[in-house]
């Protein structure tokens, strides 16, 4: 049976539908076109899922990469900051730095274990390997560099001298041979040490000496350790240490003597019982002696005295004075005397400032009080000189750095 053919004014087939028809028609889509239409929420997320996983994956099967400061290769690489070692994508499992001076750089990790830093600066100068490998890796990082060396340095002479023994009176005397500008920096760089124990504080004299002592006298048997860790402290600007050492001095007996010029005498104690007493002749009434506590720094058996040396003009000069010790730099001696009457000792002050004891020419006879003092004595050993008619010795002026009191001398610390 035909059907009626229905046609609009326009000449177009007509667009309407019944209800039934349209249901009919979209029961008659066929359910794989339905489904490749849109999607299901459980579809959604297996498929996420899958990209995340692939993503995952690709992250896991990254490389750890390690990075060293200095850069590898590095030929002048500064010395004034500490080495870094960095990872990417992964944790550090193990550092080690190594000089070609034989020293290592101990370091730490930050918490994630991502980066290691040393625990001081590498030195100057020096050749450096650095090995590093991160968790879970099969292959180590090796890098090399090399610190470039400072232009300029100083270096400080230390007195006593190594491995010596002194008196009790002996500070820790340190000269450097170029200004310091950062006292604090190089000051913290030198420890002094004793066995047995007690404070020990440093005081600078100048900008070019430093010393050591503790509040009162060492105590005899004491060992010092002198600590140099200078290398590579900047003192002045551009100016480097360069040592790096330990040293060890011992103390010996206690010996103190003290010349009192009023009566002309002095009297030597031992481990605090007197040992030996001397008539002597002290500093003239224009030549005055130095009062206060002295250090013998210098030992002689023989030497030359001559008064141009000390401003004296040209009032004396003595080839072979005997038995001289050194209390201070500006030159008072405790030596012997050989050209004046015996009868001046115990008597009479007649010398340019020094303080004498009768002695021999030749330095040879024992028997004689120059001889018998200066063989009791060592380096080290206090004088002290009272009634002289003098001032009292700068601090400065030789190792008298007792006549500061405990407070003016811990004043002078740069820490």
């Amino acid at each position: 049976m035909g059907v009626q053919h229905i046609s609009n004014r326009s000449g177009r087939q007509s667009g309407k539908w019944s209800r039934r028809g349209i249901l009919a028609a979209l029961g008659a889509v066929p359910a794989g076109a339905a489904l490749a239409g849109c999607s299901s929420s459980t579809d959604a997320a297996a498929t996420t899922a899958g990209k995340g996983a692939t993503a995952s994956a690709k992250s896991a099967t990254k490389k750890a990469t390690i990075s060293v400061t200095p850069v590898s290769g590095t030929r002048k690489a500064d010395f004034a900051a500490p080495v870094e070692v960095t990872v990417a994508d992964g944790t550090l499992d193990s550092v080690t730095v190594a000089g070609n001076d034989g020293t290592t750089l101990s370091g730490t990790f930050n918490d994630a274990k991502t980066k290691w830093t040393s625990a001081r600066n590498p030195y100057s100068g020096t050749k450096y390997t650095v090995t590093a490998k991160a968790q879970g890796a099969t292959d180590e990082t090796v890098a090399t560099f090399t610190t470039k060396s400072p232009g300029e340095t100083f270096v400080g002479y230390f007195t006593p001298e190594a491995d010596s023994t002194s008196g009790v009176g002996m500070p820790v005397s340190i000269n450097f041979t170029h200004a310091v500008e950062d006292r604090a920096a190089v000051q913290k760089a030198i420890t002094v040490t004793a066995e047995p124990e007690v404070e020990i504080v440093g005081h600078w004299f100048s900008d070019t000496r430093l010393d050591f002592r503790p509040e009162t006298y060492w105590a005899k048997g004491t060992k010092i350790t002198l600590s140099l860790k200078l290398k590579d402290v900047e003192g002045s600007d551009g100016i480097y240490g360069v040592q790096s050492k330990d040293v060890t001095f011992h103390i010996g007996r206690a010996q103190i003597s003290t010349v009192d010029l009023s009566t002309k005498e002095m009297t030597v104690k031992r481990d605090g019982a007197t040992y030996a007493s001397y008539p002597v002749s002290g500093g003239n009434a224009q030549h005055t002696t130095w009062s206060g506590i002295m250090v013998i720094s210098e030992r002689f058996k023989q030497t030359r005295m001559e008064s141009s040396t000390v401003g004296l003009g040209d009032e004396y000069d003595i080839s072979d004075v005997p038995h001289a010790q050194r209390l201070t730099t500006s030159g008072t001696f405790v030596h012997g005397n050989y050209w004046a009457s015996t009868a001046v000792f115990g008597h009479e002050n007649t010398s340019h400032g020094c303080v004498g004891l009768h002695d021999a020419k030749g330095a040879s006879d024992s028997s004689v009080a120059g001889y018998k003092f200066y063989e009791s004595s060592m380096i080290g050993d206090v004088v002290i000189v009272k009634n002289s008619g003098e001032k009292t010795v700068e601090a400065s002026n030789g190792l008298n750095g007792w006549n500061l009191s405990w407070t003016d001398w811990k004043a002078g610390s740069a820490v």
